[in-house]
């Protein structure tokens, strides 16, 4: 805990089902996520004369769920001393970012909240902490292999979730049928993860990435140029943007032959490498 703050709190990694935890889908038909929080956090402190104050170790609109981290954050700090549970601070971080016009599901608050590995279930208003523990070698070979890389391409997810969300509510296909296909293939990933089948994993992520192109190709396009040569020359397995694209960080998962290459070819790019490792722990408060 950095001493010069009153909390800190993680950003998240979202594997998959990203989308599927919004209303009205998770209304109509149940949202599935399996995200992780990582050492990258949004700090707060109280100022006497400023208020809430707060610094940020990845850009804002990276696709990190910063917004989440900023709420919780808040709430973390104004309810210090109203004994509130943690679900009840990711529930009010929630409603907050919603007043704010902010379109969005509850994944963020929650991994902002209670930090690890996680895998929720969203129906409608309720969220379900599911019991969810990756095999250690597979944890161990997701970051010996997944590169976080930030374009420098700032994103608003509240644009692109109206646009989606818009979409949606008319009946489009292309939309409810990519949403369909995230929350079954987050159910493969999950188990994936569990019994450490790498294959199974590399093909649920580039199936999740398939289904995000579905809902709306402006959501993978900004990626494309730099990720494309390396899918096509093998050097990358599998990506998926984080967030809502368009910008901000992808994940990337690296050939074992191919890390170094992968990584010279991004910072080449002009994309920032973000150096990473898990954090097990949501919210901590001096």
């Amino acid at each position: 805990m950095d001493a010069q703050f009153d909390v800190m709190v993680p950003v998240r990694v979202d594997l998959s089902g990203g989308w599927t935890d919004v209303n009205p889908y998770c209304t109509d038909f149940g949202g599935e996520v399996i995200n992780f929080t990582i050492n990258k956090y949004v700090k707060a402190r109280v100022d006497l004369t400023e208020g809430i104050t707060y610094d940020f170790d990845v850009p804002i609109g990276s696709g990190l769920g910063t917004s989440g981290s900023v709420n919780v954050a808040r709430i973390a700090l104004l309810g210090k001393d109203q004994n509130l549970s943690l679900n009840e601070i990711a529930e009010a971080a929630y409603q907050a970012e919603i007043k704010s016009g902010n379109k969005c599901g509850r994944q963020d608050q929650w991994a902002a909240t209670f930090g690890g590995f996680n895998r929720f279930m969203f129906h409608g208003e309720n969220v379900e902490i599911m019991p969810f523990e990756p095999a250690r070698s597979a944890v161990k070979w997701i970051k010996k292999h997944l590169l976080i890389a930030y374009t420098g391409i700032s994103h608003k997810s509240g644009e692109m979730q109206n646009q989606v969300w818009s979409r949606y509510e008319s009946g489009d296909e292309g939309v409810i049928e990519g949403l369909h296909r995230i929350r079954l293939t987050t159910r493969k990933l999950a188990d994936s993860l569990q019994r450490d089948q790498r294959q199974l994993f590399v093909e649920s992520l580039n199936e999740v990435s398939s289904a995000i192109d579905s809902i709306d190709k402006s959501i993978n396009a900004p990626f494309l140029p730099v990720i494309k040569p390396l899918l096509e020359d093998s050097s990358v397995m599998a990506w998926k943007a984080l967030g809502a694209g368009s910008g901000g960080c992808a994940a990337i998962l690296c050939h074992p032959l191919h890390i170094k290459k992968v990584r010279e070819k991004i910072s080449k790019s002009g994309w920032q490498l973000i150096e990473w490792d898990y954090e097990n722990t949501g919210i901590k408060m001096k």
